[in-house]
């Protein structure tokens, strides 16, 4: 009886844990699918500001996101420390760090002190920091090639995208920047976190003070349009309200200098996205990178015609190269494809890793640019290693952060970690949940911004207009739709309801959601295409918005809407968005607060979904 009673213990527990450990697997696909569609969506927003030049009335209203000003329009470059200490003063009542240059030690461990304690460094600092970090960042390579002779382990560290309790964390764990203490860091530094600023203000600093000790790599969130969608900017314009626009210029140019890899050895190369079949890194250290900076977005465009002549779009338009290690991710299979899950770069198999390492004697590649939910993989046969050191990412507890230690012998040794505020008051199947309601709200948007198209597929299906149909065509409607290769028949009872006969009710997919503030001035139509279009439609109107005040005319309002919605084939009636342009210009000034336009256009849930 007792060895029977254990036996169903342990069978309950395997149970229950195979359970969760599914739940948190599908919210995990669930929060990729959804992050590679919106890069989708990013990188596919390129073509709509190439049509926008072609169609717009004032097309220097958005010229500017092709032909960033130089530095020398912001400052004199040779006069930038003494340029800003005489035009921005530091009152009195400023308490946080005063920065004077070279930096020291000391100025790196009071920017430390003065961000744990959530304190802001002062502009006239910021703006000096970063001429200083451009002055640096010029005289590198392209390929920055180091050695552990010089040091006895190197850390590698990946993604950080604003975490700066992250940044901390590996500071406390492994030690401070310093001559016997090396690290590369491989991009994103930026974007979705609340501390972006302070993360680039720390490594800044580090990398002034030990220049040959703190090497920074670029990522493909080290871009102007990126920091646009993924919170950056609006960061910097909230924190730096008077000298925001100063500082994201200085910080455009700061990335464009950014180095594009790290070689160790002559046998680790670390970048931080992947590589392709036609990757050449003589090529890429040979170019002027700083120049690329203004056609990583053409290279973005031109990767709509892949699918039509890939190879002679790679050939014509080397730019591409610097595309593919910004934004590919290794796959299984052999061979090079576009990556079209992220609209952007490719999918590199294990042959093509072998032919670049056989080309230049290497050893390993190490990359980041991916989640992973244990902070780290490996594969390739153990030739490629993704390290992402972001913890928490999707929601706390959703994952480990994780850096690498590499010794003399090119041996990778592993620290994983995760920040906990939160998780450790927490048993396993309350974080699960977290991570699991994190997940379905956030498909639930999705789901609900493409509500037209779904109905549509739905009734294809619905032949006699009962408004059910089969788990199976439920399913395939979804991801005709959504593209988001989700297992949509798990996901059923989560999302729909279904009947006795097992046929799903589809349009109850809907029926617990609704956008965020009810307006009657708007048609249905059009307030379904305000809301799925509303990411896209505020990085437009904060393009055209180049002093960043919030505000944009009447003028410019309708006519970028008239352009996106013909763009795009969207037929919406124009009279109804002009009366309400209208009504919300209080003021009648003919200028309208857009960010507060488009935010009544957000999905929210009623209440929590039944499952059936």
């Amino acid at each position: 009886t007792v060895i029977r009673a254990a036996i169903l213990i342990q069978n309950w527990y395997r149970f229950t844990m195979a359970r969760l450990e599914m739940r948190r697997r599908y919210s995990l696909s669930i929060f990729q699918s959804i992050e590679y569609a919106d890069e989708q969506d990013q990188l596919q927003l390129s073509n709509f500001f190439t049509f926008m030049l072609d169609h717009c009335t004032h097309p220097d209203s958005v010229s500017h996101i092709f032909t960033s000003p130089s530095v020398s329009q912001v400052v004199d470059e040779g006069l930038c420390l003494t340029e800003f200490e005489r035009k921005i003063d530091v009152p009195d009542s400023y308490y946080g760090p005063r920065l004077s240059f070279p930096l020291t030690i000391e100025d790196a461990n009071a920017l430390l002190h003065a961000f744990r304690n959530e304190q802001l460094l002062h502009a006239r600092y910021v703006l000096q920091l970063l001429c200083e970090t451009r002055k640096v960042l010029k005289e590198m390579p392209n390929i920055t090639h180091l050695s552990t002779s010089y040091s006895k382990e190197i850390t590698v560290c990946g993604d950080l995208h604003g975490n700066l309790d992250d940044l901390l964390l590996i500071f406390y764990k492994n030690g401070l920047p310093s001559e016997q203490n090396c690290y590369v860091f491989n991009g994103d530094f930026v974007d979705r976190g609340k501390n972006s600023m302070e993360i680039l203000i720390i490594l800044f600093a580090f990398l002034l003070i030990y220049p040959n000790d703190l090497h920074l790599n670029r990522g493909n969130h080290e871009d102007y349009m990126m920091n646009l969608r993924y919170g950056f900017t609006k960061e910097v314009s909230k924190k730096y309200k008077d000298h925001g626009k100063q500082i994201l210029c200085l910080l455009r140019d700061v990335f464009s200098w950014l180095p594009l890899a790290t070689i160790i050895d002559s046998k680790v190369l670390i970048l931080h996205g992947g590589i392709s079949d036609t990757t050449d890194l003589d090529f890429l250290n040979a170019l002027e990178r700083n120049k690329v900076r203004d056609h990583i977005h053409v290279g973005v465009i031109l990767f709509s015609l892949k699918n039509l002549a890939v190879q002679m779009l790679r050939s014509s338009f080397r730019y591409l190269q610097i595309l593919d290690i910004l934004w590919s991710d290794p796959r299984s299979q052999n061979g090079c494809i576009p990556n079209k899950r992220r609209g952007g770069g490719c999918y590199f198999g294990p042959d093509v890793t072998a032919k670049l390492f056989e080309r230049y004697n290497l050893k390993m590649l190490i990359r980041s640019h991916e989640f992973k939910p244990e902070g780290y993989e490996i594969s390739h046969d153990g030739k490629v290693i993704t390290i992402f050191s972001a913890s928490n990412y999707y929601e706390e507890g959703s994952n480990r952060g994780a850096y690498i230690k590499l010794n003399p012998e090119l041996i990778p040794r592993f620290v994983q970690y995760r920040v906990s505020k939160y998780t450790r008051r927490q048993n396993l199947q309350e974080r699960v949940g977290t991570i699991e309601s994190s997940a379905l709200k956030s498909l639930r948007e999705k789901i609900y911004a493409h509500r037209p198209e779904l109905t549509s597929a739905f009734a294809q299906y619905d032949l006699n207009g009962t408004g059910k149909i089969s788990v199976n065509d439920w399913a395939a409607a979804m991801e005709s739709v959504l593209q988001l290769e989700l297992p949509w028949r798990m996901l059923r009872s989560q999302l729909a309801q279904m009947n006795a006969d097992g046929e799903v009710d589809f349009m109850s997919c809907f029926y617990d959601l609704k956008i965020g503030q009810p307006i009657k001035e708007v048609q249905p139509a059009l307030v379904e295409t305000l809301c799925r279009y509303r990411k896209d439609l505020e990085i437009i109107f904060n393009v055209i918005d180049k002093d960043h005040s919030g505000l944009i005319s009447l003028e410019e309002f309708s006519q970028t809407w008239r352009l996106f919605t013909s763009h795009l084939g969207i037929d919406v009636y124009d009279e109804s968005l002009d009366k309400l342009v209208l009504s919300i210009d209080y003021n009648k000034d003919g200028h309208i607060d857009f960010n507060e336009f488009l935010e009544a256009f957000h999905v929210v849930q009623r209440l929590e979904k039944k499952a059936n």
